[in-house]
Parts: C-alpha cells; sequence; structure tokens
C-alpha cells in the first residue's frame, strides 16, 4: 500500500515532502515491529541495540561513549539503558582500572545467550523484507546512506 493510503492523504506538495512523510512513516513501522518483537524478551530496541554493540566487541570493553556514538537511535541515553541491561544481568559494568572516571561495559554469558536465542528468530523477521529482491534492498541501501549525505 502506498503511503497516500495508508495516511488517507492523496496530494503531497511535492515529492520531497511525499518522501518525508514515507520515510518518517516506514521508521515508525519498523520500529513498532521490532519492539513487538523484542518485547517476547524483554528487550527495548535501544536495549537490544546496545547489547548487539557489546557482542560486536568480542569480549572487549565499551565505553558509554562508544555505545553512544554506535546506537542507531542517538537520542537514546546509553547510561540508562546499560543499567537497566546489569539488571537484567545482561551487562556487567567495570570501572576501568586506568581511569577511575571512566566505566567499561561488557556483555554476560545471560546476554551472549539471549542474542543468540534472538538470532534464531530474527530470520523469521526479516522475512517481512521479502517483497523486496536482494538487488532493490541493495539500492534501497545506497539511496538511504546518499539521502544522509
Amino acid at each position: 500500500m502506498g503511503i497516500g493510503e495508508e495516511i488517507k492523504q492523496s496530494t503531497f506538495k511535492s515529492e520531497y515532502q511525499k518522501l518525508l512523510i514515507n520515510v518518517g512513516f516506514t521508521s515508525s513501522w519498523m520500529e513498532r515491529t521490532a519492539s513487538c518483537k523484542l518485547r517476547a524478551y524483554k528487550l527495548t530496541p535501544q536495549q537490544f541495540n546496545v547489547l548487539r554493540i557489546l557482542r560486536g566487541q568480542k569480549g572487549n570493553p565499551a565505553t558509554i561513549n562508544l555505545l553512544t556514538e554506535r546506537m542507531i537511535d542517538k537520542s537514546s541515553n546509553a547510561s540508562r539503558l546499560v543499567d537497566k541491561l546489569v539488571k537484567k544481568d545482561l551487562v556487567k559494568r567495570q570501572e576501568c582500572p586506568s581511569d577511575r572516571r571512566q566505566v567499561d561495559v561488557f556483555i554476560t554469558k545471560k546476554g551472549l545467550d539471549l542474542l543468540s536465542k534472538i538470532d534464531k528468530e530474527e530470520e523469521k523477521w526479516l522475512a517481512e523484507f521479502k517483497g523486496l529482491s536482494v538487488t532493490e534492498a541493495k539500492e534501497l541501501n545506497r539511496l538511504l546512506d546518499k539521502l544522509r549525505g
């Protein structure tokens, strides 16, 4: 269904306005979809993002600043997210031995195990994008990268 049908709007000021609305609508749709899927694991998309970043560190620590730089949702409070993940025993905080003001964050075995469970489900989730061919997905990725400059 086209964006005009989705939001019950038949005309737009320009294709650029339509694009702005379409990208925003699609982003919101993707966020809702991710939230619903992750709810079963008691995670938010932002918490999931932090766990994936930490897994990508391959056992090396991450600082709060590193997490903030790499997060998809730049408006998220990485420190608060880490606190919530610590309470769930999915990550641990450790004072940096060389700089007591810095806190190192590590993913725990429980966090890695949870991500492994989610990885098994992710293929099913990605099926929602099968309306696009691999070539179309590559082109859309290229265009979105170009849009952001």
